[in-house]
């Protein structure tokens, strides 16, 4: 199975004052751009903010190529919405809208880019840990979003293996040559990281 990028950027070593920025502050970047998407009415402002978390990103030297990435990747979804948006609000609500999502894409690369995935997980967990008195358990949250991040990746890795093999085989266009093949390989994941999971004792409640 060949690599693919996930939506967000990967984690790119680094000294910038982005990497050394304390955890705690990525985390409240990432909310606060989330709910800025919901409460800015003006693409102006929107098209501001992006362009200054843009530079942040920049400045951690993940890259422009890491970035355009993460954006190319939403970019056909984007424009279907932007599109829709357009016939029944107009272009300055459409332009809004996309510009909102592409904040919180870049705000949730920043964070990805500037901190390895261990460091993240930790401080999933450490976030989690009030919630232990309502029944949560910070360490199975954390490992979900590990096996997350590990299976989204894989699963999009799958669906353009039999992509491009229906390509070639003049089946692009038939919708179970896509389908089962991707359906099939996920199942049998999933089934593997279960086991894997069971023979460790992770996948287990506790008594």
């Amino acid at each position: 199975m060949r690599g693919h990028g996930f939506l967000l950027a990967n984690y790119v070593p680094g000294s910038s004052p982005v990497h050394r920025a304390p955890l705690w502050a990525k985390f409240v970047l990432v909310a606060v751009c989330g709910g800025a998407s919901f409460l800015i009415a003006d693409w102006l402002v929107s098209a501001a903010a992006l362009a200054a978390l843009c530079g942040v990103f920049l400045l951690s030297g993940a890259g422009v190529r890491r970035l355009l990435r993460a954006v190319w990747l939403v970019a056909p979804v984007l424009a279907a919405i932007g599109l829709f948006q357009w016939w029944q609000l107009g272009g300055p609500v459409a332009g809004r809208i996309v510009l909102n999502v592409l904040l919180c894409i870049v705000a949730a690369s920043v964070l990805t880019a500037t901190t390895p995935v261990q460091d993240l997980l930790d401080g999933v967990v450490s976030l989690a840990r009030p919630f232990r008195r309502f029944g949560a358990d910070p360490e199975r949250f954390a490992l979900t979003i590990a096996i997350m991040l590990r299976s989204i990746p894989f699963i999009a890795g799958a669906f353009a293996d039999v992509r491009d093999s229906a390509r070639a085989r003049g089946l692009e266009r038939n919708p179970r040559a896509l389908v089962l093949p991707v359906f099939i390989t996920t199942v049998a994941y999933a089934r593997q990281t279960g086991e894997a999971l069971a023979a460790r004792g992770l996948g287990e409640a506790d008594e």
